[in-house]
């Protein structure tokens, strides 16, 4: 949750292309929003997104590299208790 100095609004500038302030403003006349609500909602989603591609691709290399050690230093080990046995150990 954001505290209330995080929920003050700045003002910014910003050029966007014409058809995007036109499609901007199309979808405000529908769903009765104002630019700055539906530019708020966008860079939200954007930067949500980003952040979960971050994470997902940490965990993807922790899984490779996870996986890389099983086969190749430990491929004496048979289960995932031996691995982290092991792993414990050293």
């Amino acid at each position: 949750m954001n505290n209330l100095s995080q929920l003050e609004k700045q003002q910014i500038g910003l050029r966007l292309p014409k058809y995007l302030v036109d499609d901007l403003d199309e979808f405000t006349k529908s769903f009765s929003l104002n630019r700055s609500e539906i530019i708020v909602e966008a860079v939200k989603s954007y930067i949500e997104d980003q952040k979960n591609q971050i994470f997902y691709n940490k965990f993807n290399d922790s899984a490779k590299e996870l996986k890389n050690t099983i086969s190749h230093k430990h491929s004496n080990l048979q289960t995932l208790d031996e691995l982290i046995n092991e792993l414990e150990d050293n």
